[in-house]
């Protein structure tokens, strides 16, 4: 038998990414907080949970070597607002990014953009995602690894760039953070593709996700906590 999925999870509800786009929605069209700051929230909490995370390790932010995968998407904007805070905090940080979508436009969304030149501004090294980027080599002298590559509105298997970020990541053997979701692990049945992060903590944002809390999903997870980015407390009830 099955062991089933809770409906309540320390007393927050348990979404879909569906029901998570909707709240995402009302945040902003009915009660008028910007996409902006929400992200820049998320970024935060992020920041100062990895700052925890190192200091149980022994390490201050100013001693450790930090290396981010970003996404292209709004996970990835996450990831760079946490990297931006955790160089504010004189970590030493390397950002990694995927290229933008192969779409003709060549743009990254303006969440992204925004939030790049900003942590490129607060001293965050930013190389273009792919092989022989260095990668490897980075993961290869840091602490601590961020997976902010791909969220709730991810889809199939993790493929291109992704796909070798976290085989480099996997390989590497450092401890992981994932922003969200661990990249690959399906957000609503917590199944995964064959290429997906096994995180030692999942920084989900707002609410836990369903796939988050199925067992077989767990070994990839890791502690799992919930991190508070700012949603009106009308909307986490409602969802």
């Amino acid at each position: 038998m099955k062991e089933p999925i809770p409906e309540v999870w320390e007393g927050l509800p348990v979404v879909t990414a569906a029901a998570m786009r909707e709240l995402d929605l009302a945040a902003t069209e009915k009660h008028g907080l910007k996409a902006l700051d929400l992200m820049e929230n998320a970024g935060k909490a992020v920041a100062a949970e990895c700052a925890a995370f190192l200091a149980e390790k022994g390490l201050s932010v100013k001693q450790a070597k930090i290396v981010v995968c970003c996404g292209r998407g709004a996970n990835g904007g996450d990831g760079l607002v946490a990297a931006r805070h955790l160089a504010e905090g004189g970590a030493t940080v390397a950002a990694f990014l995927c290229p933008p979508k192969n779409d003709g436009a060549g743009k990254y969304p303006e969440l992204v953009s925004v939030n790049l030149a900003r942590a490129q501004a607060a001293g965050v090294t930013v190389s273009a995602a792919g092989p022989q980027k260095g990668l490897d080599k980075a993961l290869a002298w840091c602490h601590l690894a961020i997976d902010a590559l791909l969220g709730t509105g991810a889809t199939g298997k993790p493929a291109g760039a992704i796909h070798h970020m976290i085989r480099e990541m996997t390989a590497a053997k450092k401890p992981i953070v994932a922003v969200d979701i661990p990249s690959g692990i399906h957000p609503d049945t917590g199944y995964h593709s064959g290429v997906y992060v096994t995180a030692d903590l999942t920084l989900t944002l707002g609410l836990p996700k369903r796939g988050l809390l199925t067992p077989h999903a767990k070994a990839s997870v890791g502690v799992l906590k919930v991190l508070d980015i700012g949603y009106p407390a009308p909307l986490l009830k409602k969802s």
